[in-house]
């Protein structure tokens, strides 16, 4: 297949590449190259490209910068995904777009399903729900990805985090009352490309296998990298001032994924394991 990947530098984005292109025909393009918020660029790069699949990885990702600066968030999230789809619709290409856990207000008690009522609690969650909505009414050929707590190689993220802070300071504090699911991007890359090649279609939850707080992420990153003598104190989220509000539970359930492909994910902490072996020691 030819494919094209929008945000191929990016941290789902380069692990995508590299999973994909040792067996398709694969271009990236990333922000240098291409803004997706215009849709004359959008057309141009599709019509020059001429992909079978567009996998859009790109994404206005601040979650509390989109508080403050909503138009930018939502000319990415959502009016970015809707040009990308048109310039896709009339020529038959398949779409894959990658949304989130924040779709959803956490005031659920059971992991959610795909076809649970969206509510975010805040501005990213809603431009991606925008998003959501713009791929559904203007594509009825894609692959709509909701993943959590994204962490990989390349860009910030919460492992990285964590050990770079635990290396200057002694004493963190990490929030307990927030339960999610940390997914290793080279995984969630893994599992996207089963699902390309397997010509499936329509909304999948995708994370890796079972869940925690951030409180116990933190204290799993700190043994893994063998790092001793740091304290972690859980402290609730009204704790912290931020923009943007979490919600409080926003586990996936991925039962989906596993009965379509007949395959499951590693547990999020063999994929820790894994990660902060290979990257960050």
């Amino acid at each position: 297949m030819k494919i094209l990947i929008l945000g191929h530098k990016g941290m789902l984005g380069s692990d995508l590449f590299l999973r994909l292109f040792a067996f398709h025909d694969v271009a990236g393009l990333d922000i240098e190259d291409i803004d997706i918020a215009s849709s004359g660029a959008c057309e141009k790069a599709i019509s020059e490209i001429e992909p079978d699949v567009v996998i859009n990885a790109a994404a206005y990702t601040n979650v509390d910068g989109c508080e403050s600066n909503r138009e930018k968030c939502f000319s990415v999230n959502a009016e970015g995904v809707k040009n990308i789809a048109v310039s896709c619709r009339e020529r038959g290409i398949k779409i894959v777009h990658f949304s989130t856990d924040y779709v959803f207000d956490g005031q659920k008690q059971t992991a959610y399903v795909e076809d649970d009522a969206c509510n975010p609690i805040n501005v990213y969650g809603q431009s991606k729900l925008a998003g959501e909505e713009y791929l559904k009414q203007f594509s009825d050929n894609f692959l709509l990805i909701r993943s959590a707590w994204l962490y990989g190689k390349n860009g910030k993220n919460f492992v990285k985090t964590i050990v770079e802070k635990a290396r200057t300071e002694k004493y963190l504090e990490v929030v307990d009352d927030q339960i999610g699911s940390p997914t290793f991007t080279w995984d969630l890359a893994g599992a996207v490309q089963l699902l390309i090649e397997s010509q499936h279609t329509g909304t999948f939850h995708i994370t890796n296998r079972g869940n925690c707080s951030w409180y116990e992420f933190a204290n799993k990153i700190l043994k893994f990298a063998g790092i001793t003598g740091v304290t972690v104190n859980p402290i609730k989220s009204d704790k912290l001032i931020r923009p943007a509000r979490r919600p409080h539970y926003s586990v996936l359930n991925c039962r989906k994924f596993s009965q379509s492909t007949g395959k499951t994910m590693r547990y999020w902490q063999v994929a820790v394991d894994d990660y902060i072996g290979k990257v960050i020691k």
